[in-house]
């Protein structure tokens, strides 16, 4: 009798837990997928730019939902903090060290903006992983417009959705082909990227305190208020999380500021591998100590250090793309070549703009806003790193993120 008793209750045992676990199997497949969130860069939207009355859609945003003021990674310029964004790492770490830069891995070739066949190189990139390979990955699509990194197929996966980038796109089209990606629905999009560069543009020509720049401000706030539309429109925008960000801010640059490099050294014995407000050096072969010499001493409005003294709050200097000497310019001043100083003054003879300054300096701040089912109401965040967003991407589109430089806690009141 006791081992018939026995017998029952093993069955009845068994019976439970297979029950149990293809009703939580069931669930799991009946579970709704994450809201849709959408991710904007505003590129060289400085973060006082909110409080200058241009931009009511995007105040809308953020009084229905967060704001806060990011501060950029070093070097706060366009390329390494873009994927700093999406990466979670700081620019030493994902190896996007600079907007131009040399690796040993692609031998006899410089990395720049607008060098196309470069951005599309996967081997430029992969030294980290951006949100939407992990999240293709893991069985969220993604439709990526623009966004620094997604031209090329890093560890040999692509977003569902991505084009080359065409700055001449009319931000109107560029909102369009974004919902129309939302209206394919097959595969459903967990996350969509958008770009505009209007207010990073305008700010070097005329300087961040232009009436181009309050005019570029308007001009993207008359996009992110089409994108709302065409949300509300597909009844989705209740759904939607939008996060708003910017790569950095803008510093007014003069005329005046403009210095030739070849003041610092010797230009016959060296490579300049970046210049501007973070200018790295490389002497060629024979020359190490005298330009080691000629470039770590005293300059007026520049600070230079070899690559392992550079201080230990900017995170930079272990990554064999970071040049042996890496100067970084005091606010307002601008070391380049003798060329590009000339084509400056021939295209642009005014004063205008510059970042990649110390990003500790506020002018270097860069917007956030946050809106949507996820989000708090009313919230105004303390300065938070960049690196810090990541991992709220992450957990907005219900992913695993590989580990970054950030944490969620600095934006975890933003959240409900």
């Amino acid at each position: 009798m006791v081992v018939v008793f026995r017998w029952m209750v093993l069955v009845l045992v068994l019976t439970l837990g297979v029950g149990a676990g293809a009703g939580a199997e069931a669930a799991a497949k009946s579970a709704p997928p994450p809201a849709l969130t959408i991710l904007i860069s505003l590129d060289g939207f400085r973060a006082d730019y909110l409080d200058r009355g241009n931009t009511p859609a995007l105040n809308a945003l953020a009084a229905d939902g967060a704001r806060g003021a990011m501060r950029p990674s070093f070097p706060s310029l366009t390329y390494p903090n873009h994927y700093t964004l999406v990466t979670g790492k700081r620019p030493d770490h994902h190896g996007m060290v600079n907007n131009t830069l040399e690796a040993d891995e692609v031998p006899g070739v410089s990395f720049s903006m607008s060098n196309h066949e470069a951005v599309g190189d996967a081997r430029w990139w992969d030294q980290a992983k951006p949100i939407w390979v992990s999240a293709e990955e893991q069985g969220v699509h993604a439709g990526v417009l623009f966004w620094p990194g997604s031209e090329a197929a890093i560890d040999g996966v692509r977003p569902t959705y991505w084009k080359v980038y065409d700055e001449k796109l009319a931000y109107d089209d560029r909102v369009d082909m974004v919902l129309s990606w939302i209206d394919a629905k097959a595969p459903p999009l967990g996350l969509a990227t958008l770009y505009f560069d209007a207010t990073d543009t305008e700010g070097h020509h005329y300087g961040p305190d232009s009436p181009e720049v309050n005019a570029a401000a308007r001009r993207v706030d008359a996009a992110i208020a089409r994108l709302v539309a065409g949300l509300k429109a597909r009844g989705l925008y209740e759904a939607t999380n939008i996060v708003v960000v910017a790569d950095h801010g803008m510093a007014p640059q003069p005329l005046s500021g403009l210095v030739d490099v070849s003041t610092l050294v010797d230009p016959a014995k060296v490579k300049f591998v970046s210049t501007g407000s973070i200018v790295g050096v490389r002497a060629l072969p024979g020359f190490e100590a005298e330009v080691k010499a000629a470039m770590l001493k005293p300059h007026a409005h520049l600070t230079c250090w070899e690559k392992g003294k550079i201080p230990a709050r900017y995170a930079y200097g272990t990554n064999p793309r970071v040049p042996p000497i890496v100067c970084l310019a005091e606010r307002g001043w601008y070391f380049a070549t003798a060329s590009t100083i000339a084509k400056r003054w021939k295209d642009h003879p005014r004063d205008g703009g510059a970042h990649g300054y110390d990003p500790y300096d506020p002018v270097m701040r860069a917007v956030f806003v946050a809106h949507g089912p996820a989000f708090r109401s009313g919230v105004t965040l303390p300065v938070f790193d960049n690196v810090d967003v990541y991992p709220l991407l992450a957990r907005l589109i219900g992913v695993k993120g590989d580990k970054g430089d950030g944490s969620l806690g600095p934006v975890k009141a933003a959240l409900k």
